[in-house]
């Protein structure tokens, strides 16, 4: 059901084009962070538009906002979604000892166009509870991108650098 080695293929892939994008390792960085964050917000089909937006104002790349928004994927969303809906609901005081929740129906609200009867029991936790969630993983994801950015982009200069010498080019008399 799950192939091990097409998944870990897949991340290697979007980590190497990552660290290849041509723009500052803060801009990279601020990009991931921004999708990264996106992805713990309940806002399903919007996650690349508030990727976009948030890396916008942080000065961020836009193709490592998109790739941040990888975060959230098919194997992760229901870990997130529990956690944001968990932390919503005992910032908001919702959880009360031994008491169980109201189970909703979701299906059956959204097919008869009551969106907004998803707000106070689904919706407004999961929003509460995704923003300090996100801006944990955002800021880690943001440290862990600039330090692996930076190293690799002064590994690649440093290469190309011996590669100019090597071939005989002097890099101090070029007009």
């Amino acid at each position: 059901m799950m192939p091990r080695r097409n998944y870990a293929r897949s991340f290697r892939y979007y980590w190497k084009r990552m660290l290849r994008i041509k723009a500052t390792p803060h801009a990279i960085a601020a990009g991931v962070a921004a999708g990264a964050f996106a992805s713990f917000t309940p806002f399903m089909g919007l996650h690349f538009i508030l990727a976009f937006v948030l890396a916008w104002l942080l000065a961020g790349n836009m193709i490592a906002a998109a790739l941040g928004t990888a975060v959230g994927n098919p194997l992760t969303f229901p870990a997130i979604w529990a956690a944001t809906h968990g932390a919503g609901t005992a910032i908001l005081g919702m959880a009360e000892a031994g008491a169980s929740p109201k189970p909703v129906n979701v299906g059956s609200l959204l097919h008869n166009g009551e969106i907004l009867a998803i707000w106070d029991p689904i919706l407004k936790p999961m929003l509460i509870g995704g923003v300090p969630l996100g801006l944990l993983v955002a800021a880690f994801l943001y440290v862990l991108t600039r330090v692996a950015v930076t190293a690799f982009q002064s590994r690649r200069s440093m290469h190309f650098e011996s590669h100019r010498r090597a071939a005989g080019e002097n890099p101090e008399f070029e007009a």
